[in-house]
């Protein structure tokens, strides 16, 4: 069968893929689909959210590039994210904790079953941390201290909505250590420009310094995709030598991300850098 994404008002994406699960949670509705050219892919209200054949794209660089930046990370907090690839990913670095806000605990339970190669075990790993909660709710709420914050979410529509708000910006500041980093997905470059501007703005007032990485992931139709950094002292841009040095000595396995692509993933298309001067 045949199924679409309706991306933007004039703008479709059409794939093919045979239905493996679908069912409406307590929040959303979730499908998981099987398809020839990207293996299983996660639907939730009619939007993609990941496909086995590109998704270490996405969770590759929302995790890496703060996580090697930042000069010693040790307790992660991941908002959203509950098919596991973020959370694979940050624990390949020597973190004592990766605290997992999911507000659907359906979408991690699922994930587990239909798409175990995203987690590849992560789930069970001493170190995380499974809250079932709203991830808004916990980060205004916590009296924790997290070195790195990690913002997995849809699209702002429907209860994803807050998680771009300036107050869950603020909030996220408030429960960041001295030396914080934030990062978090903020669409198109093309499609969504107007969210890229608003919540690189928003960032910059709260965050002393803010920086756009893009990043090509094919099912994100739209061109480069956008993400938004923000930290308190540290610049996410540290020289390449000391990037590459941890890299190696972790060890780290990457199908993407790698010390070069750091550095030039934050060099912007001059329509994008005319508005985040």
């Amino acid at each position: 069968m045949w199924f679409h994404e309706t991306l933007f008002e004039d703008v479709k994406l059409g794939l093919q893929g045979k239905l493996l699960y679908s069912k409406k949670t307590g929040f959303q509705d979730m499908k998981i689909f099987q398809t020839p050219a990207h293996g299983r892919l996660l639907l939730l209200d009619g939007t993609i959210q990941t496909t086995e054949k590109d998704e270490f794209i996405y969770h590759e660089m929302l995790t890496h590039p703060l996580l090697l930046a930042h000069p010693n990370p040790e307790k992660v907090l991941i908002i959203g994210a509950g098919d596991g690839g973020i959370l694979r990913e940050v624990l390949k670095h020597p973190v004592k904790e990766a605290a997992m806000v999911e507000i659907d605990g359906d979408v991690i339970e699922f994930s587990k079953k239909y798409l175990p190669s995203l987690s590849k075990g992560a789930f069970d790993d001493p170190r995380a941390r499974i809250i079932i909660d709203d991830g808004a709710k916990f980060v205004r709420e916590t009296k924790e201290k997290f070195d790195v914050v990690i913002v997995d979410s849809p699209d702002p529509i429907g209860c994803a909505k807050v998680l771009f708000s300036k107050k869950f910006y603020r909030d996220i500041y408030n429960c960041m250590s001295a030396d914080g980093m934030m990062i978090r997905q903020a669409g198109s470059t093309m499609y969504q420009f107007d969210e890229l501007i608003e919540n690189y703005r928003l960032l910059k007032r709260i965050f002393p310094i803010t920086i756009v990485e893009l990043a090509a992931i094919p099912t994100y139709v739209g061109g480069f995709f956008s993400l938004l950094i923000g930290s308190k002292k540290i610049h996410p841009g540290r020289p390449m030598r000391t990037v590459r040095s941890r890299y190696r000595k972790l060890k780290l396995k990457t199908k993407y991300y790698n010390p070069e692509i750091h550095v030039t993933s934050q060099a912007l298309p001059n329509f994008v850098k005319e508005v985040t001067k």
